[in-house]
């Protein structure tokens, strides 16, 4: 008879906790409206990425902020501005990439704290609400179209922007999807599902194309996966807003760890980082907190765009 192993339980720390005087208290605005039931929100932290001059960058989606927190934990307003930015990458040193829900792909240049349009529309059709992205290492740039899809209306997308400006709709028919990743060798993408409440498996072909699309990993509870990685064993890293945990999971989807957050349920996004990318950070995104748990394996090193301008 087989048994499948306990996954091992780990709790992450505190890293660090947004400063009171970044928190916006008692203000109400249209993305709390629609996604925390009109509950005044100080911040809602997500798309946490790493940079190799030291430094995390987060998103604090409903006041259109971004941050830089130093490896003492101490936050740096790096822009605000009229948007709703999620998930972001690192096109070089200097420039952010970020799908921000209400105005499509934007770059931020970091020194000046400026940000500008990347990619508005598709075909002059604006997108429900971009979510996050992530690059390959040919630069061809993934990214999710969530808006508020979900098992009742199935009809969100995943893409892929091509260096040269061509853009293909490689899903059209997602129940909320979410964050993404692709395995090391570039073979696969998984895709976040978040009102499905699971994790797909996406297989590339060599002409691009996606074949036999399958359901890879199954959770539970009242938020499903949200925030994806990856490390350089490719092992699965699931943030699971609703549980308060991240799934560690091998090449058949079997948990092998679970890191518990001690500062709340709404687990949401991940990154590795540090100085050997060994470091797991986590936004834990109500109470305005960035976890950490150290990790055995390292993540890969990220890639990152080869677009002159804007597609």
């Amino acid at each position: 008879m087989f048994y499948l192993k306990q996954p091992e339980v780990r709790h992450a720390e505190v890293f660090t906790r947004m400063p009171e005087h970044f928190r916006k208290a008692n203000v109400q605005t249209d993305w709390s409206r629609a996604n925390r039931g009109g509950q005044p929100t100080d911040s809602f932290l997500e798309g946490p990425v790493w940079s190799t001059q030291g430094y995390l960058y987060v998103t604090d989606i409903p006041h259109g902020r971004v941050f830089r927190i130093s490896t003492d934990g101490e936050w740096e307003l790096v822009v605000e501005y009229d948007g709703e930015p999620n998930g972001m990458k690192l096109v070089d040193e200097g420039q952010l990439l970020i799908t921000d829900y209400r105005n499509g792909l934007m770059l931020l240049d970091i020194a000046r704290g400026e940000i500008t349009p990347y990619l508005e529309r598709r075909n002059t059709e604006r997108f429900r609400g971009v979510n996050d992205l992530t690059f390959d290492s040919k630069g061809n740039l993934y990214f999710t179209d969530q808006g508020q899809t979900g098992l009742h209306d199935p009809t969100g997308r995943v893409y892929r922007l091509a260096p040269e400006g061509k853009l293909d709709m490689l899903l059209g028919n997602c129940p909320s999807p979410n964050g993404l990743v692709l395995s090391p060798d570039e073979k696969v993408l998984y895709v976040a599902m978040t009102r499905g409440n699971c994790v797909w498996r996406v297989p590339l072909q060599a002409d691009g194309s996606v074949s036999k699309v399958g359901q890879f990993f199954t959770s539970y509870g009242p938020s499903g996966p949200d925030g994806l990685t990856v490390d350089s064993a490719g092992r699965l890293f699931v943030a699971n807003p609703g549980l308060g945990r991240a799934w560690v999971l091998n090449h058949l989807a079997e948990p092998e760890a679970l890191l518990l957050s001690p500062a709340g349920a709404s687990l949401t996004n991940l990154c590795f980082g540090g100085p050997d990318m060994k470091t797991l950070f986590m936004t834990e995104s109500v109470s305005g907190t960035v976890l950490k748990a150290e990790m055995e394996i390292a993540g890969p090193l990220p890639h990152r765009a080869r677009h002159s301008e804007a597609a």
